[in-house]
């Protein structure tokens, strides 16, 4: 037996921990049955009054059980955005017949990127087995996709911190590949060391330069540090493991430095607190989106050199109701001082409202190019007060 006194009540915690995990467990499950039901009555996925008078009676119940409401709110807003993208995924694969068991995954970087993470959390809700294809560089991404070696790739588009990744904007330009899919993920940058040191001995930081914008708040505190670009956050953990040097760290994520062995310095290093970057999923083909799931639809469009081009065209968005949320301008490759514009709408493709919008903005621009429509997995949580 053993003679630390914690043992048992930590064994008696491990045991309720398990009983949790089979409670979620079966919890999901109900959460699928509802989406089965909710297929064959066409109702939407999120009924919003529900979930709001759910979380206030759990608080209620909470404060019964002397549980602080706000730890309530945040435990069941996570367990309640599972739910809801564990139904989504299950009414796509209704609607496009095409689930596959296992699937190649094209990311940024060897493992421990962000990409990489990004892929795991994507095809851990849309397949059983993934396939992992790490790239060098964002145009392999879409190289490997186009001719057939990856059947997805995950990309980051833009950062609450450092904004639009312009590069992965350009290469959507030529591209004949569709955005299928989106997620979104918060980024805690950390500083990364693979030996015991302190701040006083590092003399280079290695990461991709994304990080590096995002993080730059907190290097000018250190000017004497040397800046080393890297292609990918897992590339530079990768060089400070090899390294096992003091004087050298990495940026990179938590979660990715355990994959190498390296141990966190300092945490939460973005410009803001709230770091969250959104990728794309992309792939050959289309997806048609369920009409009880909240869709996006991306276009690029061309616009004239004339006065006031860009804002008749959104005039025409503002006629059929379709709600814009992201606005991007890049210029056309081989036309000098000419732009086109990346428009994400809260809209369905297939809808009446986009249909329309789409044959009046065809008269007034140069071209339209439909990107993708894509299930919307950005799920705001419900408030209560």
């Amino acid at each position: 037996m053993s003679d630390n006194p914690l043992s048992g009540l930590r064994e008696r915690i491990t045991a309720l921990d398990l009983k949790l995990l089979e409670l979620l467990a079966e919890r999901r499950d109900l959460a699928l049955d509802v989406a089965r039901t909710k297929q064959s009555t066409h109702l939407p996925i999120r009924d919003k009054e529900r979930e709001r008078d759910l979380l206030k009676r759990l608080v209620e119940e909470g404060k019964k059980h002397r549980l602080d409401g706000h730890y309530i709110t945040r435990l069941f807003q996570i367990i309640i955005e599972d739910s809801v993208l564990t139904q989504q995924a299950l009414l796509q694969q209704y609607v496009n017949q095409d689930k596959l068991s296992s699937a190649r995954i094209a990311f940024l970087g060897p493992k421990g990127s962000y990409s990489h993470l990004a892929a795991r959390q994507y095809a851990a809700r849309h397949f059983d087995t993934l396939v992992e294809c790490g790239c060098n560089k964002f145009d392999d991404i879409f190289r490997q996709v186009e001719i057939g070696q990856a059947d997805y790739g995950i990309l980051p588009i833009e950062n609450t911190s450092s904004g639009s990744i312009n590069e992965v904007y350009d290469l959507l330009q030529s591209t004949n590949l569709f955005i299928v899919g989106e997620l979104t993920n918060p980024i805690n940058h950390c500083l990364l060391s693979s030996v015991d040191t302190d701040l006083n001995q590092i003399e280079v930081v290695y990461s991709h330069p994304q990080p590096f914008q995002q993080c730059s708040q907190y290097l000018n505190g250190f000017p004497n540090w040397k800046i080393e670009y890297c292609e990918s956050t897992s590339a530079a953990m990768e060089k400070v493991a090899s390294l096992k040097s003091s004087k050298a760290v990495a940026l990179g994520s938590e979660p990715g430095g355990a994959l190498y062995n390296l141990q966190v310095l300092e945490h939460s290093l973005a410009n803001q607190k709230e770091n969250i970057t959104r990728f794309i999923v992309v792939a050959r083909k289309p997806v048609e989106v369920a009409p009880q799931i909240p869709a996006k639809t991306t276009i690029i469009v061309a616009t004239g050199q004339q006065s006031g081009a860009l804002v008749e065209a959104l005039l025409v968005l503002r006629k059929h109701n379709v709600v814009m949320t992201k606005l991007e301008s890049r210029p056309i490759n081989g036309n000098p001082w000419e732009e086109m514009f990346y428009i994400d709408m809260q809209v369905n493709l297939e809808s009446e409202a986009m249909q329309n919008a789409l044959e009046d903005l065809m008269p007034i621009t140069r071209s339209v190019k439909v990107v993708g429509c894509y299930p919307s997995e950005t799920v705001v949580p419900v408030k209560v007060s």
